[in-house]
């Protein structure tokens, strides 16, 4: 169970991400990582992190290279 001041300190740590301007933020646990270690992922663009679009898992080559539209 989590100590009061961990709590504190994930207040404060999301706190301080809404002040620097980070509009959603995704908090996830995890095994892989060192129990006090943090791990930030910073994405550009409305994907969620770490979600197939947003890791290129997705492929979509018929898209690539293809002429622009002619206007009418």
């Amino acid at each position: 169970m989590a100590t009061e001041k961990e709590i504190d300190d994930l207040i404060a740590m999301l706190d301080g991400k809404m002040e620097n301007g980070t509009g959603r933020v995704r908090v996830r646990t995890s095994e892989d990582v060192k129990e006090g270690e943090m791990i930030s992922v910073h994405h550009h663009g409305r994907c969620d992190v770490g979600s197939a679009w947003a890791t290129g898992k997705v492929q979509n080559e018929e898209c690539i290279d293809v002429p622009p539209l002619e206007e009418e």
